[in-house]
């Protein structure tokens, strides 16, 4: 579905997609099982790590990871050295950032027409630690991770950092996302062009669910706006 009236090929400059449920499908039942890993780690039943790893999702999206897990282990009275979750939790993102199966590809078309191409995710600190060694390395032009830049989405200031960086203004973006973390409402309100990403059976946050705007089936239709 496209925005009323349609949108012109060529209006936009740059392309900025979200991370987690656009490029790379997130996956409910690989994290579940990690979680529980993590658990037995730190010698803490499951349900109880859950609630306080999910509880501080937040301080973990806009800081140093660290910081976030010591006071996780204080938090849940565990003593003990933070560095071997930190491990693992960068060993388990590396595994998981794998593209969906048209994500390079289209990015790759993208770039060959021309546009400049930027992510905005919000994420812990082990996204970017080994961005490098993924297969999303050098795809994108600029990435804004919130945990480097302290702010989450949909907090207008990432949206214009990533503008920033890419030298374009708001109103030449194309932004693609699953709609979680109110992204889309978000990347509208400072003037961009907003599409969500929603593949056929996959399911979505209540903000993704609440989004009545344009909407796409598979990275490949962004093309169709380009």
């Amino acid at each position: 579905m496209r925005p009323e009236g349609g949108t012109a090929r060529g209006a936009f400059s740059a392309v900025i997609f979200d991370l987690w449920q656009t490029l790379v499908p997130w996956q409910v039942d690989e994290a579940n099982r990690f979680y529980d890993r993590m658990a037995e780690t730190v010698g803490v039943e499951s349900g109880r790590f859950r609630e306080a790893w999910l509880s501080g999702r937040p301080s973990r999206e806009t800081g140093p990871i660290v910081d976030h897990l010591e006071g996780l282990f204080a938090d849940l009275g565990v003593e003990g050295e933070v560095d071997g979750l930190v491990a693992m939790r960068r060993e388990w993102t590396k595994r998981s950032l794998v593209p969906r199966p048209d994500a390079l590809e289209t990015l790759a078309e993208l770039r060959r027409r021309g546009y400049r191409l930027g992510l905005i995710s919000v994420c812990s600190q082990d996204v970017p630690e080994v961005w490098d060694e993924t297969p999303l390395a050098g795809t994108l032009d600029e990435t804004v991770f919130s945990c480097d830049v302290g702010i989450s989405k949909p907090d207008p200031r990432i949206y214009e950092i990533a503008c920033e960086r890419l030298g374009v203004e708001p109103a030449e973006c194309l932004f693609v996302g699953d709609g979680a973390n109110d992204e889309l409402p978000g990347a509208e309100r400072v003037g961009m062009t907003a599409v969500q990403l929603r593949p056929p059976g996959e399911e979505l946050t209540e903000s993704g669910k609440a989004w009545q705007g344009a909407s796409i089936g598979s990275l490949a239709e962004v093309l169709t706006y380009c």
